[in-house]
């Protein structure tokens, strides 16, 4: 029988078509010259500053009452504990350990956590939003040290907009890439774990052996093979995840449910950021912002998706994370690059 969350995944993909269906003849750019240049000197005056080590972690933990207690934010052999396996996924992987160790097992033996070597880093979060359309701000943000992605958010033929480098791309199956683009050969991918069967295709990317019950309950098409070395495959700590919506979006707790979701997942966006705290000092958004007043601005700097897609979803609490991530940005924790969130400098 087909698990009941795996049919609220395939009908919700029915009802937002998150798959990129880029079209080059509508990329426009229909950005006001004056408005790029504020974007522009705002972005300039981050990179100029000297780094602030661990700033925003120490913001988030003062300001924001952030425990900030997860040490292995990609797990290894090590990592699992108890309370990792009290939740489902994506907070935890209650009844799971098996599947857990058996991927583990598959990895090479990692010593610690990543590092690129700065003594303070900078990271930026690049969302898919369609704010970063027409912006031209690539050859800033490949100035961070640390670029993460989400999910199958393109550089190629968008790099003008939104850089060429990616230190991590971060997904879960049906929002990974079927054409891959990314080509740093230092490029980390981290798994993030929705579902039981997820899994199921993580295994197969890892082990390049596929078999059709991998493929079957998934509610998008999915990568048959992500090219990447194993040294460069991650999976995400759920605990990431579960500090972001208890801790931070004070969202309740994960129950059982037989059916749909009670808009306590947080999305990608906001669990890659806190990742980033984690992992530099400094952080900056790009891409972030819904603007719902407007139902038929563009959902994705990618294609032509209208806003009023995101209406239609029950997964996440768009607005409580908007909040949060306003209240973040105007206390100068974390710096809004496009302004969806908070313009800072935008005329009053």
């Amino acid at each position: 029988m087909v698990p009941l969350i795996v049919l609220a995944l395939i009908l919700l993909g029915l009802i937002i078509p998150f798959g990129r269906k880029t079209s080059k003849k509508s990329y426009q750019e229909v950005v006001d010259e004056n408005h790029r240049q504020l974007v522009h000197s705002h972005v300039k005056a981050i990179l100029d500053k000297k780094c602030r080590p661990a700033f925003t972690r120490s913001e988030m933990k003062s300001k924001f009452k952030w425990p900030g207690q997860v040490k292995d934010y990609f797990l290894r052999e090590a990592s699992p504990t108890g309370p990792m396996f009290k939740y489902p996924p994506p907070f935890g992987f209650y009844n799971m350990k098996d599947k857990l160790h058996e991927i583990l097992s598959l990895l090479p033996k990692s010593t610690g956590q990543e590092s690129s070597g700065n003594a303070c880093q900078r990271c930026v979060v690049v969302g898919n939003g369609g704010i970063l359309r027409g912006l031209r701000l690539g050859s800033l943000i490949d100035q961070f040290d640390i670029i993460i992605r989400l999910n199958s958010g393109p550089v190629q033929g968008f790099s003008k907009d939104v850089g060429t480098r990616t230190s991590i791309r971060m997904s879960y199956p049906e929002g990974s890439p079927t054409a891959w683009e990314d080509q740093d050969p230092r490029l980390l991918f981290v798994a993030v774990v929705y579902k039981s069967v997820d899994f199921n295709w993580l295994r197969a990317m890892i082990t390049r052996k596929q078999s059709f019950w991998d493929w079957l309950f998934f509610w998008q098409k999915v990568p048959s093979r992500i090219p990447i070395e194993l040294s460069q495959f991650r999976i995400l700590n759920p605990e990431i995840i579960r500090e972001t919506a208890l801790d931070l979006l004070q969202l309740p707790a994960p129950r059982i449910r037989l059916w749909g979701w009670d808009q306590n997942v947080p999305t990608l966006g906001f669990s890659a950021l806190t990742l980033a705290s984690y992992m530099c000092d400094e952080v900056s958004i790009a891409g972030f912002g819904y603007n719902l007043t407007d139902e038929n601005a563009l959902l994705h700097y990618y294609d032509t998706l209208p806003m009023r897609v995101m209406l239609k979803q029950s997964m996440h609490n768009v607005n409580r994370e908007h909040l949060l991530l306003k209240s973040l940005a105007e206390a100068g924790v974390i710096s809004d690059l496009t302004g969806g969130v908070h313009c800072s400098f935008c005329s009053r």
